[in-house]
């Protein structure tokens, strides 16, 4: 049975969250539909592209993507306590530039004297607002409603575009983060549509790959959120080093294709040993994250708290958890 978003949510526990949403009937309404025999592979572009403009909007930084052909993946942060540093007037920016709002944010923002009727107003909306703006469900309908509206407007239709609500999984740890990244990378080697990362097409390991080659690793030049540098000073959301992240999907991914773990390098059992998992179930975990892990992963201890916190008195997925750690 589906749970409220509140019961599935909260920032202050794990400030990371997993959201997938699918295509109705799981058509391929974003790749090459065979049973149409139409190629919609364009509307990946378009959900790249409000994916990015939302991040300059919201509150929340997106750490990975993967945009398939009838699905996408999103790995985000909610940053509450930057939305709430937010002035009025940057609330209202941030909020005009997804709704039209009020005439009395247009009048506050051209100067014009408010009443004081209208000055409560708008503070009340303003800090509806700013609670919205670092919502995840907020996030997902801005992103989803817009894709959906353009496919039908293009298709001449009406009616659904999604299957239904996103799915969110609760991230509750590093080695849950990072696990959970690798496994969106790599959905389009998963899917065999191609061999290495650098061919991942609307991924965010293509993307960093890229930046990364280009030398273009300036924090204002990348609206993905920031990993460990040892050359750029930036307050990293990721607990990983980006040369080392590169190197993990780099094997997982090839241990993918090939089917089988063989032995794993002596530069990744470092990064694995950090991050405190079962090297052993690292491939198989990350490759079938979606089956074996729910609404949440982290230490069992943690997912217990986790569901008291949110009125659960139980979560699947602990089971597997005891398996992916050490």
């Amino acid at each position: 049975m589906p749970q409220p978003r509140y019961r599935l949510v909260d920032t202050e526990t794990t400030p990371y969250y997993h959201c997938i949403s699918r295509c109705v009937r799981r058509a391929f309404l974003c790749g090459y539909d065979r049973s149409s025999r139409k190629n919609f592979d364009h509307r990946k572009q378009w959900i790249l592209d409000r994916i990015k403009a939302l991040s300059s909007v919201f509150a929340i930084d997106v750490c990975a993507y993967a945009i398939m052909s009838n699905h996408f993946h999103l790995v985000l942060y909610v940053d509450t306590t930057r939305a709430q540093q937010w002035s009025a007037d940057e609330v209202i920016d941030h909020w005009l530039a997804l709704y039209t709002g009020p005439m009395a944010a247009h009048k506050h923002k051209a100067g014009i004297t408010l009443t004081k009727i209208e000055q409560e107003a708008l503070a009340s909306c303003v800090e509806i607002w700013r609670t919205r703006l670092s919502d995840l469900s907020w996030y997902m309908r801005c992103l989803n409603e817009t894709i959906a509206r353009m496919a039908n407007r293009e298709d001449n239709c009406t009616g659904r575009f999604w299957e239904g609500r996103f799915r969110s999984q609760a991230l509750l740890d590093e080695a849950a983060l990072v696990s959970c990244m690798a496994y969106v990378d790599l959905n389009p080697i998963r899917a065999k549509m191609c061999n290495t990362l650098e061919q991942s097409e609307f991924t965010s390991i293509q993307e960093r790959l890229a930046k990364f080659k280009r030398k273009q690793k300036e924090a204002n030049l990348d609206w993905l959120a920031p990993m460990i540098s040892d050359k750029v000073n930036t307050a990293s959301r990721l607990p990983i080093r980006q040369m080392d992240y590169f190197a993990l999907v780099d094997w997982t991914g090839r241990a993918v294709r090939a089917d089988k773990r063989g032995a794993i390098p002596a530069g990744i059992k470092p990064i694995l040993q950090k991050l405190g998992v079962e090297q052993d179930n690292w491939v198989k975990n990350t490759q079938y994250f979606g089956n074996r892990f729910s609404r949440v992963l982290g230490r069992v201890d943690q997912i217990r708290k986790f569901a008291g916190r949110i009125d659960q008195k139980w979560l699947a997925g602990v089971a597997q958890a005891g398996a992916f750690y050490r």
